[in-house]
């Protein structure tokens, strides 16, 4: 991902959410492929499903205590509803937990809304009278 302009206080956050957006969605590459271990526990019925479907949920937590608007939090959940969604059919589930990256959506969403903000916020600094 590139390099971004983040608020001070979102910065620890957001780096403790790239390391488990990769862990779960990028983590190993085989052939070409990028996968995580969301593809690999997702493998088992049912559970593993639900144990990666909590790490999503967790980072859309986290990025609303970031005050993410409504619009981001939707397109988020709806990220993470299709991942747990149809990450539970069999075998059509594996094969699209290879493909959509639901927690590397999330993460990007959450960045570029905080970005935006951070913009935002710099603008009306500069936009003071008496402000140089």
């Amino acid at each position: 991902m590139t390099p971004e302009i983040l608020p001070q206080e979102a910065s620890a956050d957001v780096e403790r959410l790239r390391r488990l957006e990769e862990l779960l969605d990028r983590q190993f590459t085989i052939a070409g492929v990028n996968f995580g271990i969301d593809s690999v526990i997702g493998l088992v019925p049912v559970v593993g499903d639900l144990i990666t479907g909590s790490f999503g949920f967790y980072m859309i937590q986290e990025a609303r205590r970031h005050g993410i608007s409504k619009y981001t939090f939707a397109r988020m959940y709806t990220n993470w509803g299709i991942d747990v969604g149809v990450g539970a059919l069999p075998t059509v589930g594996d094969s699209v937990d290879l493909a959509f990256k639901s927690n590397t959506g999330d993460l990007r969403l959450l960045i570029a809304h905080l970005e935006k903000r951070e913009a935002k916020v710099r603008l009306q600094g500069l936009s003071r009278p008496g402000i140089a």
